[in-house]
């Protein structure tokens, strides 16, 4: 007798070794979780011949992953929150217990790191003399399951993984491409008529920040900045619509009220409402000092004179790009400039930057660092350095754009 039992446990420990050894080299060749699961229902259903067996396990939400000689009509009931989470340990079910697991005798919970991860149920066991043969594989059940769902949580972990260095290398483009869209300092006029530089900080890989300068003609300049409304790569593939607007419109001869008009529709046409663009835009004429501009719901540009030492700033007068079908008015306004003029124009990413007491900083620092004879690179270098503006900075929550502009007269 003593030799049939052992030659019994010893057959029972060496299926269970070797299921687990099949588990482990499917698991090792990779096969996926549909396979996984498909392995595991031939051990416990076709080699154990358990009659009734779900398995549920834990992602967003409880699901099923298992589902083996009973309908869903007989599981519908069944809430895993409810009636599962509370079993702690390998349990019997009896009919007075609960009436969603009628029909089912045994639950296995399967822990991870001291966390539910799965549960096991299982019902219409064969029986034998005495007790079930099913019983004498609860931890092996266990056990098994614990091994299947890790490696399917680990599958699910690395598929995401690799979805996000997808999704990171397509960032890292966007970024790239968008790049291309705000101009190098290097390629802005440096002449006799106008110095114009820029600076670009992104709060997000990508942003919906932009500026720009258009030759015009010999003696004028078109120039602007302007910010999307939001954030992330919807803001930022809506800026490059505009911009690809903006330098098919923008020419010498077109008014910028009609300009502004029709980039309004281009907006509507590509954002259907959902997202607006607030713009700065301005002609400035060399030969005559004529600064021509629409501010269109944007933050007000600084202006300082070089020779009389005053400073203004160049308010709102249009509603956004995008904010209506139809803009009910656009206001032209225009200045004319005796005396070498800089001017700041920013996006709210820098005017509501908090100071270290939380509040914003407004025009503050830029009317101090730009109220001096220094060239207008020099002035945004300082106002940078200032306010500390750069990707490790904490306080940044917002794109931070940046356009100056030197306007001077000919001789």
């Amino acid at each position: 007798m003593e030799d049939a039992a052992s030659i019994k446990r010893l057959k029972l420990s060496k299926f269970k070794l070797n299921a687990l050894l099949e588990v482990t080299q499917a698991i090792n060749s990779n096969l996926t979780p549909e396979e996984l699961i498909a392995l595991t229902k031939k051990i416990l259903v076709e080699d154990l011949n358990i009659g009734k067996i779900l398995i549920f396990k834990q992602n967003e939400k409880w699901e099923c992953i298992l589902q083996s000689g009973c309908t869903e009509k007989e599981y519908s009931a069944l809430d895993v929150e409810r009636d599962l989470i509370p079993v702690k340990d390998i349990s019997f079910v009896t009919v007075t217990e609960n009436r969603a697991l009628d029909g089912f005798d045994i639950i296995i919970p399967v822990y991870h790191n001291n966390q539910p991860l799965a549960f096991v149920i299982i019902g219409d066991i064969e029986e034998g003399e005495g007790v079930s043969p099913v019983i004498k594989h609860l931890n092996f059940i266990q056990t098994l399951t614990n091994i299947v769902v890790v490696a399917i949580e680990n599958i699910r972990l690395f598929q995401e993984s690799l979805e996000q260095e997808r999704l990171k290398k397509e960032l890292e483009l966007a970024r790239k491409m968008q790049s291309l869209l705000i101009p190098d300092n290097d390629k802005l006029p440096q002449n006799f008529c106008v110095e114009v530089t820029g600076f670009y900080q992104p709060h997000y890989s990508i942003g919906g920040d932009y500026y720009d300068c258009i030759r015009l003609s010999h003696n004028t300049y078109g120039f602007c900045i302007a910010d999307v409304s939001g954030k992330g790569i919807s803001a930022a593939l809506l800026m490059a619509n505009f911009q690809a607007n903006l330098r098919a419109l923008y020419t010498h001869e077109i008014a910028l009220e009609e300009l502004v008009e029709t980039l309004n529709q281009r907006v509507i046409e590509n954002a259907h409402g959902e997202k607006f663009i607030t713009l700065f835009i301005a002609k400035y004429h060399c030969d005559t000092g004529v600064l021509e501009y629409v501010n269109a719901a944007h933050n007000p540009p600084v202006l300082y004179k070089t020779k009389s030492g005053k400073v203004i700033k160049l308010p709102s007068n249009t509603v956004g790009v995008g904010m209506l079908d139809e803009m009910p008015a656009i206001n032209k306004e225009t200045l004319t400039l005796h005396e070498r003029t800089k001017m700041i124009c920013y996006t709210d990413g820098l005017s509501e930057l908090p100071d270290e007491e939380g509040n914003e900083i407004g025009t503050v620092y830029i009317e101090k660092d730009i109220a001096n004879d220094k060239s207008i690179a020099e002035n945004l270098g300082k106002l940078i350095s200032d306010e500390d503006i750069n990707p490790e900075n904490q306080r940044l929550f917002d794109d931070v754009s940046i356009l100056g502009i030197d306007m001077k007269q000919e001789n």
